[in-house]
């Protein structure tokens, strides 16, 4: 069966980059859940975190049982009911749209937590300066539902709002928030600079991890907006958590050509298991697992003692091409066209790198294929299963 493999000194290293620009710069470091829950693995980040940012009642409810600290909630729409159980637990709650703030507006400021400024209640703003190459991940696009332009703002009561959020980034790097910065400051400063707000949200897509991300640019900008406006600044990353911490161990399972193509056809599948695949599109590095090593060659980012890695390689560059496809019914659940150095066999291993963000947190039953497991690499080597789903599981959700 195949396995998520989540190294915990890898993601205890990425935490320690993040907790140490936090205390250069004096931001506010959260944990982004949407794209990583694994509440195992909180135990390894808790010292690091500020705190979780979360899209809804669930997360906080998760956020507040297994992480602890600061609490920043933010969806585009909230149910009454939901919104009441946030104001009981939440430390920021931002609002997607005036009305729906209008709507609420009493409800909250009526909240004791509100009162006496335990909660502080904020709006996600939309400074309409696109950076990002997929629109589906851009917030900015002609038409987004995502955040308040600022011609809606003029003259608004804001009564009660303490705080302004914006989200832009996906993927991004420091220059891509400078830009972003600027253009919401223009349309944005002279409320950024009212006495009555208290934090700014930067929202997450920031590779702060990335060997090449400018960080000095990051701390000098955070602490330019502090110094300018006296705000408390926070930043919401997930991938920055968990890039490079973990692979998806997969088998093959079959092997065969087709209509001019070698297949191998996988225990895993890129629609249930690692939709980005599909939906950015993303391409994973492939690595086989062999015997023996290839003197220099790259390995993934979570190996095993005694595995040896062959990786693999764009189609046509080494001897045997093959198209990576799941066993799903869904005709484009295909992974991508690799090469490999050797022929791949039925029971080979296969590791896919950096599958820790915006896997796990999206995986579904689709087709009733089994679910991988998930696994803990711990610093003195064992593996441990803090989950094994089975039949029962995919039963169970189906209701």
């Amino acid at each position: 069966m195949a396995e998520f493999l989540i190294s915990l000194p890898a993601l205890e290293r990425n935490a320690r980059l993040l907790s140490d620009v936090a205390q250069a710069c004096g931001a506010h470091m959260l944990l982004a859940l949407k794209a990583f829950s694994t509440t195992s693995c909180f135990n390894t980040l808790r010292p690091y975190a500020a705190g979780c940012c979360a899209s809804g009642l669930y997360e906080a409810r998760l956020a507040a049982r297994h992480m602890g600290g600061h609490i920043a909630v933010y969806s585009p729409a909230y149910r009454p009911a939901e919104l009441e159980e946030l104001l009981g637990i939440a430390h920021h709650i931002d609002f997607n749209s005036l009305p729906q703030w209008q709507r609420y507006r009493e409800l909250c400021l009526q909240h004791p937590r509100v009162q006496s400024g335990e909660l502080q209640l904020g709006l996600r703003i939309n400074p309409c300066y696109s950076t990002g190459h997929t629109a589906l991940y851009d917030p900015c696009v002609p038409g987004s539902r995502l955040g308040i332009p600022a011609d809606q703002l003029a003259g608004a009561d804001l009564t009660g709002i303490s705080g302004l959020h914006f989200h832009t980034l996906c993927e991004q790097g420091a220059q891509e928030l400078i830009d972003t910065y600027r253009a919401f400051e223009k349309d944005f400063g002279n409320l950024l600079a009212s006495p009555h707000i208290r934090y700014l949200n930067m929202g997450g897509g920031h590779w702060i991890t990335k060997p090449d991300y400018d960080r000095e640019a990051l701390v000098a900008l955070v602490k330019e907006i502090r110094a300018c406006y006296g705000v408390e600044v926070y930043l919401e990353p997930g991938e920055a958590w968990c890039v490079h911490t973990g692979v998806l161990r997969a088998r093959v399972l079959d092997v065969f050509e087709s209509l001019g193509y070698r297949h191998a056809i996988l225990d895993v599948s890129a629609s249930a298991h690692m939709p980005d695949v599909l939906e950015m599109p993303y391409r994973p590095d492939v690595y086989a697992v062999r015997t023996e090593a290839e003197q220099g060659a790259a390995v993934p980012a979570v190996q095993l003692p005694g595995e040896a890695y062959s990786p693999a390689a764009e189609p046509e560059v080494l001897p045997y091409t093959y198209r990576l496809g799941a066993p799903t019914c869904l005709a484009g659940d295909v992974i991508g066209d690799y090469s490999f150095s050797a022929p791949l066999q039925p029971g080979d291993t296969l590791v896919l790198d950096d599958m820790t963000h915006y896997t796990i947190v999206k995986t579904t039953h689709f087709n009733g294929v089994c679910h991988p497991a998930v696994q803990l690499l711990h610093a003195d080597g064992h593996i441990s299963t803090v989950r094994r789903l089975d039949y029962a599981d995919f039963e169970y959700r189906l209701g």
